[in-house]
């Protein structure tokens, strides 16, 4: 009898989110040291900027006078290059190499507040060093600060939605169990944000400081990069307000998993989630309430 009891009330308690369940929603924690993750941004967001600035200047040399070739060359590089880096670096830190994406992860509990700003400057510093680096792959001098100026109104506006757009992506594939897709999503979004809006897409603050460095076809003047960083910000906290309305049930879980899942509790977090939200699995428990949690 007392056996039947307890087995009732356990399969009671399976229903609740219990102890387990609540410290899942609290802000997940990579598996990771952190000491890792530090590096596999630095590295990734090096590699990232050598893509960026040494296929402009590789698509400069090689379509001189071609604008339009030129940029395709560029961007073409540029989503190839940064899907394999992510595929790279995915496992050990997320591949964000970005500080706007890093934040809007900790605002939806995926990351904890002061890993974002740990993650900040090994962006920066990476996307630096990369710059640096692609310049003297092309018998370039070390540091070159560029003269290109890009503030306009325009510009700042096309940030706005490169920035916004980019971290819906990468929200929407995490909310619906599809961030193995990240890799191609992303760098498909990159490629073609580079000429549906006008500043050819940086939607990224570590990216823009690193492109300061190199006065080439993908520099950016320093007296730009205030505006730039500015307007990424602005679509960044955007993309709060319109993730949080699309995706009112996204979870600490599933956020620790963008850009691409990288420790072990995603893969439980992914099965049995619904696409949608307010959709409910097959076994009828809504989604972030599954026996992962």
């Amino acid at each position: 009898m007392k056996v039947a009891e307890r087995r009732r009330g356990g399969g009671q308690q399976a229903g609740r989110p219990g102890p387990r369940h609540e410290c899942r929603r609290e802000a997940a924690v990579s598996e990771v040291a952190l000491w890792r993750r530090l590096l596999a941004e630095l590295l990734g967001s090096a590699f990232l900027a050598a893509v960026v600035i040494g296929s402009g200047i590789a698509a400069q040399r090689l379509s001189p006078g071609a604008t339009g070739l030129e940029l395709l060359e560029n961007a073409a590089a540029t989503a190839a290059g940064l899907s394999a880096i992510i595929v790279m670096f995915g496992p050990v830190s997320g591949a964000h190499f970005n500080p706007v994406v890093s934040f809007v992860d900790a605002a939806f509990g995926g990351l904890r507040w002061r890993d974002a700003a740990a993650y900040l400057p090994a962006q920066v510093a990476g996307c630096t060093v990369g710059a640096i680096l692609a310049n003297l792959m092309f018998a370039q001098d070390a540091v070159s600060i560029s003269a290109k100026h890009r503030a306009t109104p325009a510009h700042f506006l096309s940030e706005i939605i490169a920035t916004l757009g980019l971290i819906l992506v990468i929200f929407a594939l995490a909310r619906s169990g599809r961030s193995r897709s990240a890799p191609a999503a992303v760098g498909a979004y990159i490629g073609a944000a580079y000429f549906f809006t006008s500043s050819t897409s940086f939607a990224n603050p570590a990216i823009t400081v690193g492109r300061m460095f190199s006065d080439t076809f993908a520099g950016i003047a320093p007296s730009s990069v205030p505006a730039f960083i500015a307007a990424q910000v602005v679509g960044g906290a955007l993309a709060v307000m319109v993730i949080r309305a699309l995706y009112p049930r996204l979870t600490p879980a599933e956020a620790s998993g963008i850009i691409v899942p990288h420790h072990s509790s995603q893969a439980g977090a992914e099965q049995g989630r619904a696409a949608y939200d307010g959709a409910t699995s097959p076994a009828g428990r809504r989604p972030g309430h599954d026996a992962a949690h």
